[in-house]
This record gives structure tokens, sequence and C-alpha cells, in this order.
């Protein structure tokens, strides 16, 4: 016989309680769902991590990229100033090694232009010629102006020049050789001279001791000397001349045009010291070691018809040369003589075509 169990059915009581039990167990499970929800909102993603980090990656490089760019642009800011400070150091030495020259022409005066009233054609045995107002700096007359000429001792007025850009007029000068060939004042191997008297020596009596004893002192000696004398031709615009030694001896060698020497003659009148050099007719200089040199101006014109300068030069190539300035009615002038028979009568033959002889017209721009 087969037994069905029954179950029994619950009361009221019994039902309400076991229906609380499933209420709390359901709140309990949504609760615990809830929390799951925000834990995992909270929680990052890995595509969310991986972004991340890789923007912090990003942002590491680009900080290091910048760290390093902003060092070598301080590297490149400092050598930058170390090179402008050098530069500026060398070009300050040079500056004052290199006095600049005067402008031989500091102010033309267009409104003023020199006109021969009595036109005529000087009749000279020069085979070069050339006069020249240097207040306009036009020439009034010329003859082979462009010719290259030896220009023999007037060479010594570039070599003046030269050195005055270096030497001061008490500078101590020490002659470095016994012997100089051509004219000379004799001058013994370790003499001591000024600078000074060094230029009257070379100026008046045209002593090519002197004029070596200036080159040699100078730094680099004779032959970085000549070079600065022909960057000085350069300087001055000439393209006719060149020099090799500083006393005009070396006839093959040096060349300059009547032109160009009329140009150089007037850088040395616009120099006050030289300009007053070229003026004196006689003059007594010493040495340190107690020798005394009486010298006398060669230029026989200077006095004459206003002449206050400039400079002689004979040698059997460059045969007789006399560059000349001279001043009438205010009016300066240059005149330059080359491979003449006779450099004074020629000159003066110059003289006379300027001399009351020249008007200026006015010349309105």
């Amino acid at each position: 016989m087969q037994f069905t169990r029954k179950n029994k059915p619950l009361n009221k009581k019994t039902h309400n309680k076991q229906k609380t039990v499933i209420q709390k167990e359901t709140v309990k499970h949504q609760e615990q769902n809830e929390k799951k929800k925000q834990v995992k909102n909270d929680t990052p993603s890995a595509q969310s991590v991986s972004k991340d980090s890789r923007f912090i990656h990003i942002r590491k490089g680009y900080i290091s990229s910048t760290h390093v760019v902003g060092k070598i642009f301080c590297f490149f800011c400092v050598s930058l100033a170390i090179l402008l400070f050098l530069v500026t150091k060398i070009l300050q030495q040079q500056a004052q090694v290199n006095t600049p020259l005067p402008d031989p022409f500091p102010a033309f005066n267009f409104a003023s232009y020199p006109v021969v009233s009595n036109a005529f054609i000087p009749q000279v045995s020069a085979n070069g010629a050339y006069v020249l107002d240097i207040t306009s700096g036009v020439p009034i007359f010329t003859k082979n102006a462009s010719v290259r000429f030896s220009p023999a001792s007037t060479t010594k007025m570039m070599t003046a020049l030269t050195a005055l850009a270096y030497f001061k007029p008490q500078a101590i000068l020490t002659v470095q050789r016994n012997y100089v060939e051509g004219s000379g004042l004799h001058f013994y191997k370790g003499e001591q001279f000024h600078f000074i008297d060094l230029l009257y020596a070379m100026f008046l009596p045209s002593a090519n001791d002197a004029a070596d004893a200036i080159a040699d002192n100078y730094p680099g000696g004779i032959d970085a000397f000549v070079k600065k004398m022909d960057e000085n031709v350069t300087l001055f615009g000439l393209f006719d001349t060149h020099f090799i030694d500083p006393a005009g001896l070396e006839d093959d060698g040096d060349y300059t045009s009547p032109h160009d020497l009329a140009i150089i003659a007037s850088h040395v009148m616009q120099n006050t010291l030289l300009s007053r050099i070229v003026d004196t007719k006689i003059k007594t200089i010493f040495s340190l070691q107690g020798d005394v040199y009486p010298i006398k101006n060669l230029n026989q014109l200077l006095g004459y018809e206003g002449v206050n300068g400039v400079k002689t030069g004979t040698t059997d190539e460059a045969g007789e040369v006399l560059v000349t300035s001279a001043v009438q009615h205010t009016h300066q002038y240059i005149l330059v003589i080359m491979k003449s028979n006779d450099r004074f009568s020629d000159t003066e033959k110059l003289l006379l075509l300027i001399t009351d002889n020249v008007t200026y017209l006015s010349i309105h721009p």
C-alpha cells in the first residue's frame, strides 16, 4: 500500500515570516549588485589605462625634448656671445694699429670750379705731369696722367703715411742695418732715433737709411710694412701704383702715375705733422746716443710762389721726379713732374700756369 504525504498547510504567521526572509535576501542581493556596479564604474578599464599611460609617456618625451632644445639654444647663445666678444676685440686691436688715414678731400666745394683764364699748354720736358686743385679735386693740367713711371724717392710719401698709422712721433726706433744703398745719413746698426726725427731725415735729404729704419721697426719687419703700403694704395682707390720697398730704390718693381702721385701728396698735405715737415728748409736731428745730424731740404723751390712742399726723387730709371704743393689765393695745388730732364724748371712752368691765371666759377646744383 502506498502512502502519499501531504504537506501540512502553513499557518499565516509562518507564511509571513518566510516572506520577510525572502524580502531581506532580495534587498541584500540588490545591494550587493549595486556595490559591484559601483566598483566596476570606479575601476578604470584596460583601454583607459593604456590611453593614460601613452599620454604620460608622450608628455614625458615632450618635456625631455624641450629640455634638450633649451640646452642647445643656451649653448648657441653663449657661443654667439663669445664669438661677438672675440670679433670686437680683434677689431679694436686692428683699429689701434690701422688708424684710418684722413681724407685728402674732406670737404669738396662743388660751387667753386677752377678754370684757367689764359689757357696755354706748358712745354715741359717731363714725360708725365699733373696739376690738381685740392679744394675741388679738379685737374687743371695733365700729361700722361695714367701712365706708369718709377716714383724714385717720392715713394717715401707713402712710407710716411703708412708709418704714421702705427708709430707715435716720440716713439723710439732702432736702426737695424749698417749700410743702405743710395742717399743716406750713414746711420749705424743699433743707433736709436725718435720717429719724428726719422721723418725729417726721410723727407728733407731723402735718407734711404731713415726709410729702412722705419720699415724695419714695423711689426713683421720690412716685408709686412711694404704689404701695408700696398693696402693703403687700395684704400686710396689708386689703380696705377705698386710698391716693393719703402725707399723707392726698386725701379723694376715700384711704379705709380702722375694722377696717383698727386692723390698721395694730397694725403700728405692734409696731415698736420707731415705738412709742417715738408715745409722745413733746414733741421738738426739727434740720435739717442748723442750723434748730431744737420740736414737740408733738397727742394729748391720751397718758399717760391707759395711752394710749401712736398718731395723730390731721382734714379736712373725714374729720371728727375718732383711733387710740389703750392698755396695761392687761399687755394692749394699739387703739381707732379715725372721722368723729367729738369724737374725744377718744369715745375716753374706749371706754377706759371696757375699763378694769377685760375678763376673759380660758381656752380649751383
